[in-house]
């Protein structure tokens, strides 16, 4: 390993260790302190905790050991490296913090909430950003598309899963904890998007020259429900004919995949245009017909 690897490396686990600490902090000093409760994950080891009366750090640590056995043993190795090194990581910090004892606000539920969203929603997407995941719920919906529910979107499969934790919520905290849960969800998934992406356009067009063309279409048609563009194109310099895959698609399902190509195909070539607007049928998309 060279010293521009070696560097990278470092880089990438200052970053990510970064990214652990700032969400940490968010539920370990406002989330917690305040009563309030999250989706998740994180979500389901605080309401587990309350009934079992074992620290959350501890029941998270866990069900993401758990997560990583299914992991391994339904989707093989390459998918479980994505998730190993966080699943370490993360409830290590969160554990250590505990034993500082902060309180970043409280006594003011819709200021916690706030402020939680925006702290989480920065290290989220900083970890994001870097083609890493926690190995919760996001895992448990690959999991869920691939054995059971191959015809549903991934996303969706989020969506009910991360619902799921926010309904049991209300049974255990009440109907106002929950409901400042779901303001807290989008809260976060837009402070994830401009992390990521920046506050530009929330619309991207995918490029993609790829020997496994075939494979990345189908995950892109099939789990994330985006249409897909197959083009011949010719290389200037070598004159080789290769297929060139486009999809227009959101923030999420872009990174959702660079992680697929990742895995199957290091050496793909990938480039992300920024769209204003795209008039059409489809998710994000403007409808023509009310266009004057």
């Amino acid at each position: 390993m060279d010293k521009i690897n070696i560097k990278n490396l470092l880089n990438n686990i200052v970053y990510l260790t970064l990214g652990c600490f700032i969400t940490a902090f968010a539920v370990n000093y406002i989330l917690k302190p305040n009563g309030l409760i999250t989706s998740g994950i994180t979500g389901l080891a605080i309401i587990l905790e309350k009934y079992m009366n074992i620290n959350y750090s501890y029941i998270y640590y866990f069900m993401t050991f758990i997560i990583l056995i299914v992991t391994f043993l339904l989707m093989g190795k390459k998918e479980i490296l994505k998730i190993v090194f966080l699943s370490v990581l993360y409830p290590t910090v969160l554990l250590v913090m505990q034993d500082i004892k902060f309180k970043f606000i409280e006594n003011d539920l819709l200021l916690a909430s706030i402020y939680f969203s925006i702290f989480y929603g920065i290290g989220v997407g900083m970890i994001l950003r870097k083609g890493f995941s926690f190995g919760g719920t996001d895992t448990i919906a690959r999991i869920l598309n691939k054995k059971v529910f191959p015809a549903i979107n991934i996303s969706y499969i989020m969506m009910v899963l991360d619902g799921i934790v926010i309904l049991i919520s209300a049974f255990a905290f009440g109907r106002n904890i929950a409901l400042y849960s779901v303001i807290s969800q989008l809260v976060v998934t837009k402070v994830c998007d401009y992390i990521m992406f920046g506050f530009g356009t929330k619309l991207y067009k995918l490029e993609i020259i790829s020997s496994k063309y075939e494979e990345i279409s189908r995950f892109i048609m099939f789990q994330l429900g985006r249409g897909v563009t197959v083009s011949k194109i010719k290389g200037g310099y070598t004159n080789d004919e290769k297929i060139q895959i486009e999809s227009v698609c959101s923030p999420n399902q872009s990174i959702m995949i660079q992680k697929f190509i990742k895995g199957i195909d290091q050496s793909a070539f990938v480039k992300v245009l920024p769209i204003l607007s795209v008039w059409g049928r489809g998710s994000r998309f403007i409808d023509i017909n009310s266009e004057d």
